[in-house]
């Protein structure tokens, strides 16, 4: 079964057994469980039902493997010809997760 879910501004077509890497969840630890409920579809093919925005009911259980930092993104600003040069690094803290059950 698929569904497709919304997790911190983000969307995503997930089946069980799916590895995810999103935004990190707050207060979270590697084991925690953490259950999304904003569905939007759950489903395939002729049994799928849509939401209006949300699939009621519907929730997709997910636990956490691992918190980190993503890989660094390089900001780099420059004006021509006024020696104006900024460099800014910046690393998203990101969860994996791992989707257990889908709930319809």
């Amino acid at each position: 079964m698929k569904a497709t879910i919304k997790t911190q501004g983000r969307q995503f077509t997930v089946k069980e057994g799916d590895i995810l890497k999103v935004n990190r969840f707050v207060d979270s630890s590697a084991g925690d469980t953490v259950t999304i409920g904003e569905v939007l579809m759950v489903g395939e093919g002729a049994e799928a039902s849509f939401g209006n925005p949300c699939v009621e009911g519907a929730s997709v259980t997910a636990t956490v493997l691992e918190n980190k930092r993503d890989k660094k993104i390089i900001v780099f600003k420059k004006k021509r010809r006024k020696g104006y040069r900024r460099k800014r690094g910046h690393r998203q803290e990101v969860s994996i997760i791992k989707i257990d059950s889908i709930q319809s």
